[in-house]
């Protein structure tokens, strides 16, 4: 009786399961998807993420991801560097460049503050942050609508009270297309509280 072992394939299975969205059994077969096309998926896979583990490093400028340093955004002279959007994490990052609606620079805090997870100012990028800014510019808190992101947008306008730094946040509420009856209560004081005039 052949018996093989399956180290290898279960390490793969377990790796891939620790991504979002996938759960053991997606893993699983992600796993087998990738074997049965080794030669067009697997290896050219494997040596992508090698090359990426190698060269990409965060910018130490606004923590964004590139292969240089400062990243492509910092070093563009076209943005404007008056405006600082401070973001949770890089998907936010990337979700609002995605848009081109923002032209400015950024900031990655890396999370947000939380007493319950033991998260301060300490364990995110905010004296990074505090360092970058002058007089004149404009900080747009671009933070989830949460408990944890309200928290941190009042700790950092309390931060950078008397520095002559203007601050503002992205609006909520009602989103383009939204039907009333479907949104949660939060999201409807929100629209509320942010009215404006006609």
């Amino acid at each position: 009786m052949l018996i093989l072992d399956m180290s290898e394939l279960d390490t793969l299975i377990q790796l891939l399961a620790k991504l979002p969205g996938l759960g053991p059994r997606s893993a699983r077969r992600a796993a087998l998807h990738l074997i049965k096309r080794r030669e067009s998926l697997l290896e050219p896979l494997a040596a992508a993420l090698a090359k990426a583990a190698e060269a990409i490093r965060p910018c130490p400028t606004c923590g964004n991801l590139d292969t240089v340093e400062p990243c492509a955004i910092c070093r563009d002279p076209e943005r404007d560097a008056t405006a600082i959007c401070v973001v949770e994490e890089l998907a936010d990052l990337w979700a609002l460049e995605r848009t081109g609606a923002f032209r400015g620079r950024y900031h990655v805090l890396g999370g947000t503050l939380s007493a319950l997870d033991g998260i301060g100012p300490e364990d995110l990028n905010i004296e990074r942050l505090l360092a970058r800014i002058r007089p004149g510019q404009e900080l747009i808190l671009a933070l989830n609508a949460t408990v944890e992101g309200q928290t941190t947008a009042h700790y950092l306008a309390d931060r950078v009270a008397g520095r002559g730094i203007r601050i503002s946040r992205l609006a909520q509420g009602v989103p383009i297309g939204g039907e009333l009856d479907y949104l949660d209560d939060g999201t409807l004081t929100a629209a509320l509280r942010t009215r404006r005039e006609l």
